[in-house]
């Protein structure tokens, strides 16, 4: 396992655009389509929504910052 990370501003997640490292299918690139907030407003979930399917799944924002498992932007 490499100790490679993403930075990440989390006031600018809403609409970027990952590319999953390891894809299932025909699930490769998504777009953050909605942000998760606790009651102090502390980001804690990202709603990310697969380009070709369609399907929407929520993640631990933080699981973004693995450059082993996401890549920023669409490759």
């Amino acid at each position: 396992m490499s100790d490679s990370v993403n930075h990440i501003n989390p006031r600018k997640l809403l609409l970027s655009k990952w590319t999953a490292i390891h894809p299932r299918g025909d699930e490769k690139h998504f777009q953050v389509t909605k942000l998760y907030r606790d009651l102090q407003d502390n980001l804690v979930e990202v709603e990310l929504l697969a380009v070709v399917t369609g399907r929407s799944n929520r993640i631990d924002w933080k699981a973004l910052k693995s450059a082993d498992s996401w890549q920023i932007g669409w490759r």
